[in-house]
């Protein structure tokens, strides 16, 4: 029988095998012919697997021979080690006979530890011990100076026993001294005997691990043959359904033509979007009547990239690729996609983007400060940027100024400018604006709603208010405007008048929402800065009610004084010049912790508690005390007014005695600079702050010559973010040291030095320059306890006063000087003296050993006596009792004649 051409013999002997073992068999020849993917990709697999098996044994090998080594290395220093310092082994090495001794231990420590040798050397390096019995006296061929000096070393060698591992030990005597050394050691041969040992099960393992990684690699070689070459007829048919289903059924154009330019393939939506005939498939893209730019592009046959081309009413976006890159035929794919309705919702999209990074940009920027007229030029700035050409901010006179506003302010002040120009034909700044009834300003004040003009030259309200500024507006090319009023809890704060020009788009009804939601969150912003304004203006004006508005006349100091209220807010630092009896002078200044009116408040009260007490005359430390009774009382009271953590420095100087005594409540030290150039922090005892309680004060007392300085301060001037305190102190010392001038050119030049950019605190510097009383305006008598001693008195005074060419008051002095005498002698105890103080006044006092004080009171028509001190009150200008340690003085003041009064300076 003839073969049939093209095809083969088949023996009807042989067993026909049945159809799923000719595809078993069929698949398993094409993952072994090299020729195909599946064949190549498979002996890859499995080079790479022989490559990584071989690679792993070798590293498995190195490692192994690597640990052993390191083990033997080990072993070695261990038993040396341990053989060296065994008992009896220092002691044989110096004996007779040391092999007798150590021949036998050391075999036995050699083969009780697995190595290869142990032997012992003495100092000369002649073999004591060895496993061959014939080495033993020989030279060990060693450098003995590393271990004589005490070093254990190793090393990989040859030896008598070949090529070994070995460490040497060096043996020590009791006292300390190297008699020879312990060597121990493994040779190389052993080791890479141990190691070749483990080799067949490495390469076992190995080849197993080679053995399941090639079988997995034919599985998924299968694998993939099953899941690309085993389609049947039917799946690919199906394939071919699936694929024509979903071209023309998604929402995407799809055009293939030919590099004839013929149009091979057109899905259905590309027949939509670009009218394409039905048998259009076939012929020239040129003459099918598409659009002309979508004709250019498929007949170009260039590459495009999401290219928008207007078509047919609509916006398609267009993608063109070669065919040819993708292995394909020559000729391009075109997609299309109609855009129309994204490009609607994608500009929709970006309109609410830009009105969401307007409103954010507000959030952050605008309300930085508690500034009202700040505020306002932040809210133009951030819609200048993002919506608006021209913003004009107009806030209410009250605003400003930090009042409420009365809600029907009909003039409104022109607060802040910003544009894209300099030069619009607005309002200018600062001017104040009343708006007619139809302006549109007036209407969204009275609508309390935005009012937008899309038209300024149609706008009549504008023309109305003012015709000529309208024109010179609508020349500008200013074309249309949104105005807006300001409200914050009800209440009218002003308007913000935002403008569009050339060649910007007009504003549209859609621009009101965010011009209201943007002056919503400005108006807030306004009015805490109004409310911030109207507490702070409060507070300065109380806190300037309360210092000094003018320094007392007196001449025992020379006084300047700088007081810097913080940035922010007002705090509670303050100072003070109290003048005292006697030509003293008193020196005051402190701090409230915290700021604002509470701080503000509670140093008034401390500043008028000074002064009552001061009146008094106490001693520093009692001031202090009494003081701090106050604020403790306070506490106690009313918590939300306790003054707790106040601090006081309380300073009194004397001219006569030219002595200084104070004393501090948790203050600073004041800075003494003497004439001569020294510059001291006076040591004064650290009472602790007004309000703790329960703690005494200690005052403290110093000479103070004429010419020094005296310089007193808060912490407000240290509090500098780059420096300590102690820093700042010698800072302060040396300016104190290289100024010597006037208490004002001291100020400045303290400030100048220590001043912080930025003072967080209230600063208060007091500086005081000493006088000494002149000796002849001085006048003292000791008075003899008897009573006709007043009339040599009086005669003195008359005297003096004479002297002093003030005899105008010698009637009231002599009276008055008498009747305080009297009573010091019929009441008093101690020694009595007199003094005259010829200053700005004249001073009478009168001391003596009692501290009883004399009362003033109305004397019955009966009685004897008790009209004494009454006459010196009408007689006097002043008259009081301060206490000393030794008793008391009463003194009396009168006032010079005109033409008489005294100045030091």
């Amino acid at each position: 029988m003839a073969e049939m051409p093209g095809r083969h013999p088949v023996s009807l002997d042989a067993p026909v095998p049945d159809g799923p073992a000719i595809r078993q068999r069929g698949r398993l020849r094409s993952v072994l012919n090299i020729h195909s993917v599946i064949g190549q990709m498979f002996v890859l697999q499995v080079a790479i697997i022989l490559l990584l098996v071989v690679a792993a044994v070798v590293l498995l090998v190195l490692t192994l021979q690597r640990e052993s080594t390191r083990d033997a290395k080990d072993r070695s220093l261990g038993v040396a080690q341990a053989f060296a310092q065994a008992p009896g082994v220092a002691e044989a090495l110096r004996s007779p006979d040391p092999t007798a001794v150590l021949q036998s231990r050391a075999e036995a420590a050699r083969k009780g530890s697995g190595i290869d040798f142990v032997v012992v050397v003495d100092r000369d390096g002649i073999r004591r011990t060895h496993p061959n019995p014939e080495l033993i006296g020989q030279d060990n061929n060693e450098d003995m100076s590393p271990l004589l000096a005490g070093r254990t070393t190793q090393s990989e060698t040859s030896g008598s026993l070949g090529p070994q591992y070995r460490a040497f030990v060096p043996v020590r005597a009791a006292d300390g001294e190297v008699v020879g050394a312990v060597s121990a050691g493994v040779t190389i041969e052993n080791v890479d005997d141990r190691a070749a040992a483990q080799l067949p099960a490495l390469l076992g393992a190995a080849a197993g691990a080679m053995a399941v990684t090639t079988g997995g690699a034919a599985l998924l070689s299968r694998r993939l043959l099953r899941q690309t070459r085993g389609l049947g007829p039917t799946e690919i048919t199906r394939m071919y359904e699936h694929h024509d289903a979903v071209l023309h059924a998604v929402r995407e154009g799809v055009v293939i033509v030919d590099a004839g330019r013929r149009l091979l393939l057109a899905n259905d939506e590309a027949h939509r979007l670009l009218d394409i005939p039905a048998d259009a498939e076939g012929h020239r893209v040129d003459g099918l009547g598409l659009p002309p730019p979508i004709a250019e592009l498929l007949d170009s046959g260039r590459a495009a990239t999401d290219e928008v081309i207007f078509a047919g009413g609509r916006l398609l976006a267009v993608n063109q690729r070669p065919l040819d890159r993708y292995q394909g035929p020559r000729g391009s794919v075109v997609t299309l996609r109609d855009s129309t309705e994204l490009q609607t919702l994608a500009g929709r999209a970006e309109a609410a983007r830009v009105r969401l990074k307007v409103l954010y940009d507000a959030s952050v920027r605008i309300g930085t400060t508690l500034d009202v007229t700040r505020t306002a030029e932040e809210l133009a700035e951030v819609a200048v940027e993002q919506y608006a050409d021209f913003v004009s901010v107009d806030l209410a006179e009250p605003v400003l100024y930090g009042d409420e506003p009365m809600g029907a302010e009909t003039e409104l002040r022109r607060t802040a400018v910003r544009g894209i120009r300099d030069d619009p034909p607005f309002y200018p700044l600062g001017s104040l604006i009343g708006f007619v009834r139809a302006a549109p300003q007036a209407v969204g004040l009275n609508r309390g709603r935005a009012v937008l003009e899309t038209d300024v030259a149609d706008a009549s309200g504008l023309w109305a208010q003012d015709a000529e500024r309208a024109r010179q507006i609508v020349d500008y090319g200013i074309h249309s405007l949104i105005t807006a009023p300001l409200y914050a809890r009800g209440v009218v704060l002003g308007v913000a008048n935002f403008w569009r020009a050339q060649p910007s788009a007009p504003f549209e009804d859609d621009d009101l929402a965010l011009a209201e939601e943007l002056v919503a969150r400005a108006a807030v912003c306004i009015d805490n800065a109004r409310r911030y304004s109207r507490e702070h203006t409060t507070a300065v004006a109380l806190q300037r009610s309360l210092m000094p508005r003018r320094l007392p006349e007196q001449n025992a100091v020379d006084i300047a004084y700088r007081y810097l209220p913080v940035q922010h807010g007002v705090g509670g630092d303050w100072f003070d010049v109290i003048p005292l009896p006697g030509a003293r002078v008193a020196l005051v200044v402190g701090d409230v912790v915290g700021q604002g009116l509470p701080a503000a408040a509670a140093m008034g009260r401390l500043r008028t508690a000074v002064r009552t007490f001061s009146s008094l005359d106490l001693m520093p430390d009692e001031l202090l005390a009494r003081l701090d009774e106050l604020a403790v009382g306070e506490e106690t009271q009313e918590a939300d007014d306790a003054i707790v953590g106040a601090t006081c420095l309380y300073a009194v100087y004397d001219p006569v005695a030219h002595r200084c005594a104070l004393a501090r409540a948790g203050h600073l030290p004041p800075a003494l600079a003497l004439p001569d150039g020294t510059v001291r922090f006076l040591e004064l005892p650290a009472g602790p702050p007004l309000g703790v309680g329960g703690l005494p004060f200690e005052a403290a007392e110093t000479e103070v010559p004429e010419g020094s300085r005296l310089v007193l301060y808060t912490d407000g001037l240290f509090e500098h973010r780059d420096r300590e305190i102690d820093e700042s102190l010698d800072i302060l010392g040396g300016t104190l040291r290289d100024v010597d001038g006037t208490p004002e050119d001291t100020c400045a030049a303290v400030l100048d030095a220590l001043l912080p950019q930025r003072p967080r605190d209230d600063i208060a510097l007091l500086v005081a320059r000493t006088h000494v009383l002149p000796a002849d305006r001085m006048a003292r008598w000791d008075v003899p306890r008897d009573p006709a001693a007043v009339g040599r008195v009086r005669n003195a005074v008359a005297d003096q006063l004479t002297a002093w060419e003030l005899e105008e008051l010698g009637f009231v002095t002599e009276l008055v000087l008498s009747e305080l005498i009297t009573n010091a002698i019929r009441y008093a105890s101690g020694s009595i003296g007199v003094r005259l103080l010829y200053d700005r006044k004249l001073i009478c006092e009168v001391s003596d050993g009692s501290s009883t004080s004399p009362r003033l009171r109305y004397a019955a028509t009966t009685d004897e006596g008790g009209r004494g001190l009454f006459l010196v009150a009408q007689l006097a200008d002043r008259w009081g009792t301060r206490y000393t340690a030794d008793g008391k003085v009463i003194w009396a003041e009168q006032a010079l004649p005109s033409g008489n009064g005294m100045s030091l300076l």
